[in-house]
């Protein structure tokens, strides 16, 4: 396969728009066998494929698309972690199944817990891990029910998962990401101290924004990363990807019936997805920057506009029967695989190309402190 390499690194690549892509899909739900049952639109039934025949195309340049081989010859004797939400498996998933037309990986796991994958792809010596970490910080479940019958948590914001912290200093390179647990009702500890809630309903307890925990929850992980003197990997914050429910909320009837991407103008990010956002890309920057004094490295995966542009790309209903009960019955939270979220992939191996250079580079800047 002939290999292009771009020569601008410096574009932007988070600001574009879908352009027409009659190549696409690289896969299908019968070629590939790491499509999460929830996510496998073709299967369920359905009946457009419009959605598969686009590509990001950032505004200052070419984004190419994926290359298979290219990406596990970079990955020759690495490790990469997915550590988040469900959105962050179906990311994983969407790059086994874009791997699988150069090879397929062994299941390597630890453990036989689902929410805890380790993929080994042998003759590349790579593994591919997933964490299930929603909150990203300790976490225990106070009510299975909760308030709205979606489960209430107790977060320990200033503490970062164990799941995930125990097992990162071996990997050469962490996706983090969240963000849609954050509305569910929550109670927030710091210093094992009870400092509020998020729609707790408890007695003398301050309700406070899911932004709160949010932020702190992001802050903790990324001060912790910085503070992890074996880690030499490269952390990367997977921006927020926004859901598209229209006529309703999740749990009110909302569903995502578009069947084409928005073009730039037609749509911008404002409430609580342009908070979340914000929050990232400033704690990003904050933790960027005390990163460099200890020679650090942190990249931002940034795919909130393209991801803002696709309310075409979720399975809406198509993620089960019709007559299977499901708690999110219309799904426009995760995306159809294949789909919008194979784009990541072509984000992340353009960002991959340059990593030599500009970790070098960060080298060269520390090294002269």
């Amino acid at each position: 396969m002939e290999i292009k390499i771009m020569d601008d690194e410096t574009c932007d690549i988070s600001i574009g728009e879908w352009i027409p892509n009659p190549d696409g899909p690289y896969y299908t739900n019968t070629t590939c066998w790491a499509i999460h049952e929830h996510q496998n639109c073709m299967k369920y039934g359905r009946p457009d494929t419009d959605f598969l025949k686009w590509r990001w195309k950032p505004k200052e340049c070419e984004l190419p698309i994926f290359n298979p081989f290219q990406f596990l010859d970079m990955m020759r004797n690495k490790s990469l972690a997915f550590v988040g939400d469900s959105v962050g498996r179906n990311q994983m998933q969407s790059l086994i199944c874009l791997l699988s037309r150069a090879v397929y990986p062994i299941d390597d796991s630890i453990s036989p817990d689902e929410n805890f994958k380790r993929w080994k792809y042998v003759d590349y010596n790579f593994t591919l891990a997933t964490y299930w970490s929603p909150f990203l910080v300790k976490m225990k479940e106070a009510d299975a029910d909760g308030p709205t019958k979606t489960g209430l948590f107790n977060l320990y914001l200033d503490e970062a998962d164990d799941k995930w912290l125990s097992q990162i200093e071996e990997f050469d390179y962490v996706i983090f990401n969240g963000g849609h647990w954050f509305t569910r009702c929550s109670v927030y500890y710091e210093n094992n101290q009870l400092v509020g809630c998020r729609y707790c309903g408890l007695p003398n307890v301050t309700d406070l924004p899911s932004t709160y925990g949010y932020q702190k929850a992001i802050r903790t992980v990324l001060r912790t990363i910085n503070n992890l003197e074996n880690f030499k990997g490269i952390t990367f914050v997977r921006t927020f990807a926004p859901s598209h429910f229209e006529g309703g909320e999740w749990n009110k009837g909302g569903n995502c019936v578009r069947r084409k991407p928005f073009i730039s103008n037609e749509t911008s990010l404002e409430g609580l997805n342009l908070e979340l956002y914000t929050i990232q890309v400033e704690e990003f920057k904050a933790a960027e920057k005390e990163g460099k004094k200890k020679g650090k490295r942190f990249r931002l995966l940034d795919t909130t506009l393209a991801m803002l542009l696709r309310p075409d790309g979720h399975p809406s209903r198509y993620g089960h029967w019709p007559n299977e009960n499901v708690v999110l019955y219309n799904d426009c939270v995760h995306w159809c695989l294949p789909g919008p979220i194979d784009s990541w992939s072509d984000f992340l191996l353009h960002m991959l190309m340059f990593e030599g250079r500009r970790s070098h580079e960060e080298k060269l800047q520390f090294m002269k402190q």
